[in-house]
């Protein structure tokens, strides 16, 4: 990652430059003073390449008097949402191979600016852990931003309560983005007790815990795999109200339940071949939910919040779950699993009904790469949004749309109706699917709606925004690390 730093707006004598002009075309005064310095060089430039200011445009000019590169930006129309966090992305994008560059934002806001370099943190990640012969020229070197500011000391604050954010942002890029060779559960869970050091009180159950406690729904996935499943327990406790600075008990928290199948080969009802090895990122959710975890507890939130992730493998063995058999999930309920490719739904459902009953937190959200349903319906533009409270259905979409992470609402109906019905087994409680491809985001959802009781509970079926198969404005090809900004945003609307 690139050390961003905040000065004062004082011309660089050389170097690589970076100038946003907007649609008004006008210089800030900084700009103004590069124009002058290059006998009004930049205008001439810009006239010449039809520049027009707009968001994605640009305008290069190689060794302009002493400087080494001066790349004009359009930064679009004033007060654009998020319009300076993607002039930052985009900085990021065009100046990968140069190791310093000074950024003129002078003409922006504190706030503003801390946005510009966290796009820019954001579109810079990297992981390169693995590529162990790329050529120098293969290699990103951007090591130093100066951010020009007329507020540096404001923006540098404003700044790092995002770094917090961009921090917990990066860690579920790297989990999501490493192979299921190396980050398998038990892996997993070391990774999560690492957040100890930021405060978060960090609990792990193995598979004797969980046989005991009783979630045969979740270790009927783990059975077939040589890697044994975890559960993770991440607490915050940041309630100021909390008297005992100790608190062993969080105090009606808000909690965050992740889908974490390390990898999901469909176990018996084995997926096809081609393309199983996105399945690796199966377990975006959980590493969403650890990443929001490292976030709130990194920007020292003020609540308490707890966050839950099953931790499994879905493989095919002698051992493993056949299609038709029946479990007792932890909620007592039974499941007649017919598709055991329909495995997140039922270790979601056991970690579910034990964050309701021992935390008895007033919200509940999950997130899951669930079904290939929601991308069916939503592409990869949306996460699909359930929830059995309206309230919090528009909380939700609202966070996301502050930080560009986009829900779009799907339906849910009470027990017993339309699609609910669908899930009704002759033998069972129920059945882990309905009864045929049609609306299959929604029986899912439908699913975990009988482990989440009567508190208030979303579910947000990530499968089409974890991973992106091109680049975005602040996300490079790869994991997104979708879930924690939205999430961490949300966060904030229950903060004192």
């Amino acid at each position: 990652m690139p050390e961003i730093t905040f000065a004062k707006p004082v011309l660089p004598e050389d170097g690589v430059l970076v100038a946003p002009v907007g649609e008004t075309l006008e210089f800030s005064p900084l700009g103004a003073a590069l124009n002058e310095a290059l006998e009004n060089g930049l205008k001439r430039a810009l006239e010449a390449a039809d520049f027009t200011g707009k968001a994605g445009g640009s305008a290069t000019l190689l060794a302009p008097g002493g400087y080494k590169r001066v790349l004009v930006l359009g930064a679009g129309k004033p007060g654009a949402p998020r319009g300076a966090e993607a002039l930052g992305g985009a900085i990021a994008a065009a100046l990968a191979k140069e190791e310093a560059v000074s950024v003129l934002a002078d003409g922006m806001s504190a706030e503003e600016a801390a946005a510009l370099a966290l796009g820019l943190r954001l579109r810079a990640y990297r992981f390169e852990k693995y590529r162990t012969t790329l050529k120098d020229d293969e290699k990103a070197k951007l090591a130093k931003v100066v951010v020009l500011s007329h507020a540096p000391k404001e923006a540098a604050a404003a700044y790092e309560r995002l770094s917090a954010v961009a921090k917990g942002v990066e860690l579920t890029r790297d989990l999501v983005t490493e192979p299921a060779n190396v980050l398998f559960p038990a892996e997993f869970a070391a990774r999560c007790e690492k957040l100890k050091k930021l405060g978060v009180k960090v609990e792990v159950l193995g598979q004797k815990e969980l046989d005991e406690l009783g979630f045969g729904a979740l270790l009927a996935v783990s059975q077939g795999s040589a890697r044994e499943p975890r559960m993770v327990v991440m607490q915050w406790l940041g309630d100021p109200a909390h008297e005992d600075k100790k608190a062993k008990k969080p105090k009606a928290p808000l909690a965050f339940i992740g889908k974490g199948v390390c990898f999901d080969s469909g176990g018996i009802s084995i997926k096809p071949a081609a393309g199983m090895e996105d399945m690796k990122w199966d377990m975006a959710g959980a590493g969403a939910v650890t990443g929001l975890m490292a976030a709130i507890a990194g920007r020292k939130a003020k609540l308490d919040v707890v966050g839950l992730i099953g931790l499994v493998e879905n493989m095919p063995s002698g051992t493993a779950t056949r299609p038709g058999d029946v479990v007792t999930s932890y909620s007592g309920q039974t499941v007649e699993i017919l598709n055991t490719d329909a495995e997140g739904r039922l270790v979601l459902a056991d970690v579910l009904h034990y964050a309701n009953t021992r935390f008895e937190p007033r919200l509940m959200v999950d997130l899951a790469t669930l079904t290939g349903a929601i991308i069916v319906g939503l592409g990869h533009e949306y996460a699909g949004l359930f929830a059995n409270d309206d309230e919090l259905a528009g909380q939700l979409a609202k966070a996301g749309e502050a930080v560009g992470e986009k829900l779009w609402r799907m339906p849910l109906v009470k027990k017993g109706e339309s699609y609910d019905k669908e899930l009704n087994s002759p033998i069972a409680d129920v059945k882990n699917i309905g009864g045929g491809r049609a609306g299959g985001s929604i029986t899912a959802a439908q699913f975990l709606r009988r482990f989440v009781g009567e508190t208030k509970w979303a579910h947000l079926d990530i499968a089409g925004v974890a991973w992106g198969a091109k680049d975005g404005a602040v996300t490079p090809k790869g994991a997104t690390g979708f879930g924690v900004r939205l999430l961490d945003e949300f966060v904030k609307g229950y903060e004192g």
